[in-house]
């Protein structure tokens, strides 16, 4: 799958991951299967040994879900790793995301607190989230995860009723405008990281950025031709 670098300096690389890649193999990942780790190694095999778990997740500081596409970054040494770990871990990196949720969502802007389960603990976890758009069925939003618990951002849209369009996970099966299934031929979840703000270890702050992928691009134009019915 293409992966495209959106910047790159001597201590970090960002990529724009595809949807349908995964960013690091799992125990039950087919062998043959393509990983971003893979790609990453094959490209900056200076990152073979840096982060916490090395033989898992070379360089990777923070995740993406396999459907969802958009901006990821990357440490290429050890200080490096270190210096951003701490930046997630203090919640100083703005991370913001474009979805797509199932009904009309009430209010323009909103926040969702509700802790998440991860493992055998509930972890206490925060979305913001603004509405970019609404439509007959469904709504555009830009949210904003204050924390980055697995899956946060779908259980959480999912908490207030309204989950990610196309979410295999967390949400029942209905018959969507376009067609059974995904509306419009979606084959994932409506669920883009289009930017990260985060601070280098030169003390500079820098904004990373993603364009919306085409397969959301053309849901977006189905549903303006949908709603003009």
């Amino acid at each position: 799958m293409l992966t495209t670098i959106i910047y790159q300096d001597k201590n970090i690389v960002a990529v724009n991951k595809p949807a349908g890649l995964l960013v690091h193999p799992a125990p039950t990942t087919n062998s043959e299967e393509e990983t971003l780790v893979g790609w990453l190694i094959e490209n900056y095999p200076e990152i073979k040994n840096i982060g916490d778990d090395p033989s898992l997740r070379p360089g990777i500081v923070h995740r993406l879900d396999k459907d969802t596409s958009g901006v990821l970054i990357v440490a290429k040494n050890q200080k490096t790793f270190e210096f951003l770990k701490e930046q997630f871990k203090n919640r100083e990196v703005k991370k913001t995301y474009i979805a797509m949720v199932r009904g009309a969502v009430k209010n323009n802007k909103g926040t969702i607190e509700t802790p998440v389960k991860m493992f055998t603990k509930s972890r206490d976890a925060i979305t913001k989230y603004e509405v970019l758009k609404k439509y007959k069925e469904y709504t555009l939003l830009r949210v904003y995860p204050k924390t980055g618990r697995t899956h946060q951002i779908r259980i959480h849209m999912k908490s207030i009723g309204h989950p990610i369009v196309c979410d295999k996970i967390y949400t029942k099966k209905f018959t969507p405008p376009g067609g059974a299934g995904c509306p419009f031929g979606l084959k994932r979840h409506f669920l883009h990281a289009q930017s990260i703000e985060l601070t280098l270890p030169n003390d500079v702050r820098i904004k990373l950025e993603a364009d919306l992928p085409d397969d959301l691009n053309k849901v977006l134009k189905s549903l303006q031709e949908y709603d003009k019915k």
